[in-house]
């Protein structure tokens, strides 16, 4: 594993995202060496696959408490609408 891939272990989900908002908005600049462009590119791609994976993992512990109709509270787990 690469250095700044486990360096992505380490940062919580909002740090991981304000890095990755920091990177995008030096790659617009677009002032940068192509080196130093590769570079952010591929820690920006490190930065988003391990908050895609948080928020997958967020997704999958989300329950929500509905009351049934006995007037009971109980847990389903969290349906995604799709619009």
């Amino acid at each position: 594993m690469a250095k700044n891939e486990k360096s992505t272990e380490a940062l919580d989900f909002e740090k991981a995202l304000a890095e990755l908002e920091g990177i995008v908005k030096q790659l617009e600049a677009g002032n940068l060496a192509l080196d130093k462009s590769l570079a952010l590119f591929e820690r920006g791609v490190q930065l988003a696959r391990a908050c895609k994976e948080r928020l997958a993992e967020a997704e999958l512990k989300v329950s929500q408490i509905v009351k049934n109709k006995a007037g009971l509270f109980g847990e389903e787990p969290f349906k995604e609408d799709k619009d």
